[in-house]
C-alpha cells in the first residue's frame, strides 16, 4: 500500500513542491542530517570563532555547506552578492541553457529529492522533463534558491570579505568583511573559498587591449549591458563557449555585426574533458602520479573544449554573424571612435570588442589575499613538466593537500596557511574538476567535508578522548540477569 505521496510521485502530473519538501524533509530525518554537533565551542580573547566561514553562496558554496552539516560541522557562508544573485548564473552567464547535461545531479549529495530534477518534475511533471533538453540558466538559479532553503543553509549576503589572514599562532584566521552594517571582523577554525571560476584571480586579459578605452571593450565575463551594443560593429576574440555566448548576447540586442576573430585554423569537435568523466579519475585524481595529473589536464587545455552544438547554432543564426578561421589579432589601435585590429586575414574595423579569453590566477587582483598570496605553493613550485608540455594555467594552480588546502612554499613562514581550503576551480589540477563543475560538484563537497572532519577530530584530540574518558552513560544496570552458583551448589 503507498501513501498518496509516493503514488503521486510516478504520475506525469505536478505533485508540487510542498509534497516533494515534505519527502525531503523526511529523508534527511531518516539520515539524521544534519548531524549532531560534536564540535567544541572555541573563543579568542573572549570572540566567538566560528567552525568553519564559506567565502562563495553559489552551487560550490552550497554543496560544501550542506555536505559539512551532514558531518554535524555548521558553516556559515558570505556571499558578496545579494541574495538570488550569487554565483554568476543571474549576472555574467549568457547562456541559454546550462552547458551540462540535464540528468547529472549536481550539489544534490545522494538525495533523490534534492536534484533539480524532482525540484523541476514537482513543478511542471514528468512529461515537461521528458521533453527538456537543457536545463534553462536562470532555471538553475531558481534550483539553487530552493537548495538553500530547503536544505538550510546559513548565507550572509552584500558581505564582502575585504583581508584573510592565519593569527600568527596559527590558531584560526581572521575574516575583514564589509557588510551593510558597516566593517566588520570574524574569527573562523577554517575557512573554504568556493569562489568560483576566476577563484584566485581574474580575467586573463590580452596585451593588445592595453591602452585602449575601457569604454571600448569589455571581458566576456564583465556584467554589462549587451543593450549598448545595439547598431554596433562588434568583434569577438575567442570561440570558446562564453565567446559564442557573448556573440550570440549581442547580435540577439541588435549589433549590426559580430566577427569572431578565432586563431585556430578551426573549432575543436570533441570535448575530451567529458570524456575523461569516468567514476575512477573523479574519486582517483588527487592519489595520481604528478606526471599522470600534469599529463591529462595539459592535454584538455591544449586540445580545448568546444563550445556547444546549441550555443555554436544560437550565433551562427544571424546572417550578420562571421566566423573568422585563422585570424589572431596582430595589434589594436584606435580610430576616432572605432578600433582598427589587424590580423593575417586583414584589418577589421569594430565600434566595441569583447575579449573572451578564459581566466588566470592573479594574486595582484586579488587584494583580500594579499597576506597569504606570497606563501601559496604552486605546482611551478614543486614539479617540472617535460619539455613541450608547459602550460601557465597549471603552473600557476595551488598545490593542495588532501582537504583542498593551501600548503606553504616556505615552511613556517605563514602558520595557519593550511586552515585555508581552496574549493574553487585553480584545485582542478591538484583534485581534479570536483569543485565547481556541476558533474561531480557533490564528490568534491564530500571530500572536503570528510577532510575537515577528520583535521578538526585530530586537532581536538585531547578533547575528544577526556570525553571518552567521562562518559558515563550505562548500556547495563546489572538487574538484566541473576548470577549464577557454581555447579556443585545447583540442586
Amino acid at each position: 500500500m503507498t501513501t498518496d505521496d509516493s503514488a503521486s510521485s510516478f504520475s506525469a502530473s505536478p505533485i508540487g513542491l510542498a509534497v516533494l519538501e515534505r519527502r525531503l524533509a523526511q529523508d534527511l530525518g531518516y539520515l539524521g542530517w544534519p548531524a549532531k554537533s560534536w564540535m567544541p565551542p572555541r573563543e579568542v580573547d573572549g570572540e566567538t570563532v566560528l567552525d568553519v566561514a564559506i567565502v562563495g553562496g553559489g552551487q560550490a558554496g552550497l554543496a560544501a555547506a550542506a555536505a559539512l552539516a551532514q558531518q554535524g560541522i555548521r558553516a556559515v557562508i558570505f556571499d558578496r552578492a545579494p541574495a538570488g544573485r550569487e554565483g554568476p548564473w543571474a549576472t555574467t552567464a549568457r547562456m541559454e541553457t546550462l552547458r551540462s547535461p540535464k540528468e547529472l545531479t549536481g550539489p544534490a549529495l545522494g538525495l533523490p529529492s534534492l536534484t533539480f530534477r524532482a525540484w523541476f518534475e514537482a513543478q511542471f511533471g514528468t512529461e515537461a522533463w521528458a521533453a527538456l533538453d537543457k536545463i534553462p540558466r536562470l532555471q538553475w538559479m531558481d534550483y539553487l534558491v530552493w537548495y538553500r532553503r530547503v536544505m538550510d543553509v546559513d548565507v550572509r549576503n552584500d558581505t564582502t570579505v575585504t583581508a584573510l589572514d592565519p593569527l600568527p599562532d596559527g590558531t584560526a584566521v581572521r575574516l575583514d568583511l564589509r557588510t551593510p552594517a558597516g566593517e566588520r571582523r570574524v574569527l573562523a577554525r577554517r575557512v573554504v573559498l568556493a569562489t568560483g571560476r576566476d577563484g584566485l584571480g581574474g580575467p586573463a586579459v590580452p596585451a593588445f587591449v592595453d591602452g585602449l578605452p575601457r569604454a571600448k571593450w569589455a571581458h566576456s565575463s564583465d556584467d554589462m549591458d549587451y543593450g549598448r551594443l545595439q547598431g554596433l560593429r562588434v568583434g569577438v576574440v575567442g570561440a570558446g563557449s562564453s565567446a559564442m555566448d557573448s556573440a550570440a548576447t549581442a547580435l540577439e540586442a541588435g549589433a549590426h555585426s559580430v566577427e569572431l576573430l578565432i586563431r585556430r585554423p578551426d573549432l575543436p569537435r570533441v570535448n575530451k574533458g567529458k570524456g575523461a568523466g569516468v567514476p575512477g579519475l573523479t574519486q582517483g585524481h588527487y592519489d595520481l602520479p604528478d606526471e599522470l595529473k600534469w599529463r591529462i589536464r595539459h592535454y584538455i587545455n591544449v586540445l580545448n573544449v568546444p563550445p556547444p552544438h546549441g550555443s555554436t547554432l544560437r550565433v551562427s543564426r544571424h546572417a550578420n554573424a562571421f566566423f573568422n578561421f585563422g585570424c589572431p589579432i596582430l595589434a589594436v589601435e584606435p580610430q576616432g571612435e572605432a578600433l582598427r585590429v589587424a590580423t593575417p586575414k586583414g584589418e577589421f574595423v569594430f565600434d566595441f570588442l569583447i575579449v573572451s579569453t578564459g581566466f588566470q590566477v592573479d594574486w595582484a587582483v586579488r587584494p583580500e589575499f594579499a597576506g597569504i598570496a606570497a606563501h601559496i605553493r604552486t605546482w611551478k613550485d614543486r614539479f617540472t613538466p617535460a619539455p613541450g608540455d608547459e602550460d601557465r594555467e597549471l603552473a600557476d594552480s595551488p598545490d593542495l593537500g588532501p582537504a583542498f588546502e593551501f600548503q606553504e612554499n616556505a615552511p613556517g613562514a605563514c602558520p595557519g596557511l593550511g586552515r585555508i581550503h581552496c574549493f574553487c576551480y585553480p584545485a582542478a589540477l591538484s583534485h581534479g574538476t570536483v569543485s565547481g563543475d556541476i558533474p561531480a560538484i557533490s564528490d568534491g563537497a564530500r571530500r572536503l567535508a570528510a577532510g575537515l572532519a577528520s583535521l578538526f577530530y585530530r586537532e581536538d584530540a585531547a578533547h575528544h578522548w577526556a570525553n571518552l574518558e567521562a562518559y558515563s552513560e550505562p548500556e547495563l544496570f546489572g538487574d538484566e540477569w541473576v548470577p549464577a552458583p557454581p555447579p556443585h551448589e545447583r540442586g
